[in-house]
Order: structure tokens, then sequence, then C-alpha cells
């Protein structure tokens, strides 16, 4: 074992410090750090972290085939629900009660996981779309997404990804990669 002295100090790398939910830097005020991880093919489950809070993950065994939706008060940054939504053999009216009656400054974290879409229909890619969703409407079978919207939000999220499932793309044979996204939300103002 080397130990660094005085005059090699300088060079040593200093350790990356990791911030809530493991960003490289703190968020500003007034803002909710947050990672979200899709799955990765049909075996590794999804992540949604919100101020260091593990909000959905395998580990809680609260993730599912499907879409993984964490529902969140923009105001404090608690979580309101959090469910999973199998859109291959699930019913895509229980997803629709989930998500309209969503109120004001309500965030939504989106991770997909294994087939994000064959059951979505016109209604629930309408509502994604409300919600701040760009991809919502061209979502397919097996692709990859991650997404977070707020209800009341005036133009498209900032924070969403998603890929498309290609035999000629694929990093797992019938599945694309597992998509990874993180940053900093502002909190909604409570009259806002």
């Amino acid at each position: 074992m080397r130990l660094a002295g005085p005059e090699n100090s300088v060079t040593a790398e200093p350790r990356a410090r990791k911030y809530k939910c493991g960003l490289p830097q703190p968020c500003p005020e007034e803002h909710l750090s947050f990672r979200i991880v899709s799955g990765a093919a049909n075996v590794i489950g999804p992540k949604i972290c919100l101020e260091d809070k593990m909000l959905m993950s395998s580990v809680k065994d609260n993730v599912g085939r499907g879409l993984n939706i964490a529902l969140v008060n923009g105001v404090s940054g608690e979580l309101l629900e959090a469910r999973a939504f199998d859109m291959w053999a699930g019913d895509v009216n229980d997803l629709l009660k989930f998500i309209r009656p969503l109120h004001e400054g309500t965030l939504v974290f989106v991770a997909s996981y294994d087939d994000p879409a064959t059951k979505m229909n016109e209604e629930t890619r309408k509502l994604f779309s409300e919600l701040g969703s760009r991809n919502a409407k061209d979502l397919a079978f097996r692709d990859s997404w991650v997404f977070v919207g707020a209800k009341g939000v005036q133009n498209k999220s900032p924070f969403e990804q998603h890929m498309k499932n290609s035999k000629h793309t694929n990093k797992y044979e019938g599945w694309p990669e597992a998509l990874e996204m993180e940053g900093c939300i502002p909190r909604r103002s409570i009259a806002g």
C-alpha cells in the first residue's frame, strides 16, 4: 500500500460525492431530485427514486410488467400512490381510473418494464400527452420509456426518454436497453 504524500496529493482523484438519488450534484433550493431507470428486458425491474426515497423497485416488490407509475404531490414531494399496470395482459381501464382523476400539480413518474404499450388505447395516450409526454402516442410493443410529467403542465416535459424496440438496435434479444434519467424538478408553488 502506498500513501499519498503532499507531493502527489494534487493528482489523487477526489472521490465523487453522490447526492440525493445518486445525482452527481445537488438540486437547487425548491427542486426535487429524481432518478428513474426503466426495466431491462423482462429480467431487471425498474426503479423510481425521489429525494433519496426509493418509491418503486424490485427490492420494494412494488413493480411489475407494463407501466410503473408513482404519483407525487408536486408541492410537498410526498408519494401519493405507486402502482404497476400490466400493459400486456392487464385491463387498461385500471390505468385510466388511476390517471384520469389526477389533481393539478400532481407529478407523474413512469418507468416501463417489458411491454408498456400493447394495451394502450387512444385515451391513455392522450392522457399521457396532456401530462407533457411527446412519445406516448408512438409507444409500441416492448419499447423502453421513462417519463416525468404533471397534471396541468403547459408545455411538453423535458423529462422523457424513449427507445424503440428494434431487432437492429436492441441491446437484449427482443428488447432495447434500459433507459436511465435523472434531474431536478421545480416544486410547484401552492398558489401556482
